[in-house]
């Protein structure tokens, strides 16, 4: 899986397509991802302790990583893998070959 957390990344289908969001956990084994604000549920919640609020809270749930995509300069671009001069392994930007 290409995508990390803290990138940048717009929801190219499913009922959440078109929103943008920033990758808060990656989850590698099960090919997913959690964007914040996007594919929220309303979850009942009840006090844990007693001067904490009880109700319906929005939780962000993870989305599949094939249904989002890398955002670059305003665009959405497939990541790939090269190395730079000194030889380490970074990521880049398909279209342009830009270091991301």
């Amino acid at each position: 899986m290409k995508l990390r957390k803290g990138d940048p990344v717009r929801v190219i289908t499913g009922k959440e397509k078109g929103k943008e969001g920033v990758v808060e956990h990656v989850y590698p084994k099960q090919n997913k991802v959690l964007v914040t604000g996007v594919n929220t549920a309303a979850k009942h919640q009840r006090a844990q302790r007693a001067n904490e609020q009880a109700g319906i809270i929005d939780k962000d749930m993870p989305i599949d990583a094939s249904n989002v995509m890398y955002v670059h300069k305003g665009e959405t671009v497939r990541l790939g893998y090269s190395e730079n001069k000194k030889g380490e392994k970074v990521r880049i930007a398909r279209p342009s070959g830009e270091e991301i």
